[in-house]
């Protein structure tokens, strides 16, 4: 039986989650986006939980060895802390996400309080493309967010690195990814301290096998 709300689903070590999002979620969530449709070799490469100046300049670095755009979700605290690695974010031409202001579950956290933490993260970030972190919001809070705040993107993904999971080895991380991802796939990594160790290892080795095989990388 699935929740009402959106979460990881399959035990997988210590977590619960996915790495490739089953046809039925997109399917009982159809008004969320969850990957693109095309037929040409692009990938969305997307970035949860900074800016973090320990993390976020590598992940620029290697995205622009490759002129690879990605789409970075930000939580606000992380730019109010940090608006010079935020800046530089934008400078390298990425798209900019809201992931709330205080990185808030959904599904424990009341409708208004979540609400209101999204429109501080988004007087910071003025953007049409919101995650939520976890992956995990109440079907409510989809409703008010669509209604409040017209033409917003929620965004999901198809493919989940697990780059988050202390875990995992970065090798099992690399194979998840690079065995699950296709054209229009939106990919979700990590630029925080707790993925650093599996996130420094697979970027550049999945950005380098996806550049040979002829992709290209562009925001959402």
């Amino acid at each position: 039986m699935f929740s009402p709300s959106i979460g990881p689903l399959f035990l997988c070590s210590q977590y619960m989650y996915l790495v490739k999002t089953p046809f039925v979620l997109r399917w009982i969530y159809p008004s969320l986006v969850w990957r693109k449709k095309t037929e040409s070799k692009v990938i969305y490469l997307t970035f949860d939980d900074g800016p973090i100046p320990e993390v976020t300049p590598f992940v620029l670095e290697a995205l622009e060895k490759y002129q690879a755009k990605a789409t970075f979700f930000c939580i606000g605290d992380n730019i109010r802390k940090h608006p010079e690695v935020f800046q530089a974010v934008i400078d390298g031409g990425h798209l900019i996400g809201n992931h709330t202001f205080n990185h808030l579950r959904g599904w424990d956290t009341d409708d208004d309080v979540y609400l209101e933490n999204f429109q501080r993260c988004q007087e910071l970030v003025q953007t049409n493309y919101f995650r939520p972190p976890y992956g995990r919001i109440k079907k409510s809070q989809v409703s008010k967010l669509q209604e409040e705040q017209p033409g917003i993107k929620i965004i999901m993904w198809d493919v989940l690195s697990g780059d988050f999971d202390v875990n995992l080895s970065p090798e099992k991380c690399l194979k998840n990814v690079l065995k699950h991802a296709c054209p229009g796939s939106i990919i979700v990594f990590h630029d925080s301290i707790k993925a650093f160790e599996r996130l420094e290892y697979v970027l550049p080795r999945a950005l380098a096998v996806w550049h040979k095989l002829g992709y290209r990388f562009e925001t959402l």
